[in-house]
């Protein structure tokens, strides 16, 4: 039965509102983080990324005023190697539509640093912040900043000679940094708002394989999505005929199918999905046999929708060889379902693991 924190004396009521309020905060970051790994996905889809060849984190938050800047900006971006060999000729027209989206990308990144540093000045100013959370916000607001460091070395890898597109490494790298970001907003936005776990049963052990496997899942759909992999064995299930695919092992020394060779990261990507999708059902059924708490149960009815749904659209965005909506929308869902596993393993933390949580 809900407590009602009226009940208790006024100092204990403030530090409620205060937990309620900054995990709310933390959690409203957090979905600023996963807008802007949506956006960077549609980013990616359109070729958008590499038309603003400038690294302006102060100046750049204004969108060009003029015809004379909007000229400067597209000849700049006529001297890579994108626009010679894809879009040479599309105009200035053309380069505003790119434009604008990688623009808006950038924005939003500036905007999640205000969102971030404004209510925490103010929360730290109010008293409303706990010193023993301190070391976790400074850690997050490094993050946050490494991150756009990450993203500009990113693109600078576009710029290369013939290059049309970022390397797939460094775009690992980004897109990772962003989800651990994201991964311990979500975290620590919880355990404020719920410092003290309850004693239910719980599958620990498969919650955590499962949450490994969304992980490597989520990084080879990294380098699935950096090496253009899903425009090649647009079928499903079998690849050419094949469950593996003939040119599965092309590269020397063996590792590197494993991150260049696109067949390789394709089946990879399928069949982590696929251990993912069966690791998380039998987490569900499993977690469900064993009666959990109200909160945990529907947690893993929401991890076994969202997996299910997730997979669905992996299959779909494949079979009609990655349209940018379907493309974009199964970016999103992987993060939803990266969500749903850490709120259910927040909801399954043992008692002992969390007496000292901040």
């Amino acid at each position: 039965m809900p407590f009602d924190v009226r009940q208790f004396p006024a100092g204990v009521q403030a530090a409620e509102r205060n937990r309620r309020v900054v995990g709310g905060w933390l959690l409203s970051v957090a979905g600023m983080v996963f807008g802007m790994v949506v956006l960077g996905g549609a980013t990616r889809l359109t070729g958008s990324g590499l038309s603003i060849m400038e690294w302006a984190p102060i100046m750049g938050a204004l969108p060009p005023l003029s015809e004379a800047e909007w000229q400067r900006l597209f000849h700049l971006y006529q001297q890579i190697p994108q626009y010679a060999l894809l879009h040479d000729g599309f105009g200035l027209a053309g380069f505003k539509h790119i434009f604008w989206l990688e623009w808006t990308h950038r924005l939003w990144g500036r905007l999640l640093g205000v969102m971030f540093l404004v209510p925490l000045a103010v929360l730290w100013a109010r008293g409303a912040i706990e010193r023993r959370l301190v070391p976790r916000l400074a850690l997050l607001f490094a993050l946050g900043g490494l991150q756009g460091a990450v993203g500009w070395f990113m693109v600078a890898s576009g710029f290369l000679p013939d290059s049309v597109a970022v390397s797939a490494y460094r775009l690992v790298v980004h897109l990772v940094l962003a989800l651990v970001l994201y991964a311990a907003l979500i975290w620590t936005g919880l355990t404020v708002l719920q410092p003290v776990a309850a004693a239910v049963p719980a599958p620990r052990r498969l919650l955590i394989a499962s949450a490994l496997l969304v992980a490597l899942t989520i990084i080879a759909g990294g380098f699935t999505a950096g090496l253009h992999a899903g425009y090649i064995y647009n079928t499903f299930p079998l690849m050419e005929g094949r469950l593996l695919p003939p040119s599965y092992v092309e590269l020397d020394p063996f590792w590197r199918n494993l991150t260049e060779n696109l067949a390789a990261v394709q089946f990879d990507h399928r069949l982590l999905a696929t251990l993912t999708a069966a690791t998380v059902l039998v987490t569900v059924v499993v977690g469900l046999w064993q009666r959990p708490a109200a909160g945990l149960r529907r947690a893993l009815l929401a991890l076994a929708a969202v997996v299910a749904v997730q997979y669905a659209l992996g299959v779909t965005t494949l079979l009609f060889v990655v349209p940018v909506a379907l493309a974009t929308a199964h970016q999103a869902v992987a993060v939803l379902l990266l969500t749903a596993i850490l709120v259910a393993l927040h909801h399954a933390r043992p008692l002992a693991r969390t007496r000292n949580a901040a």
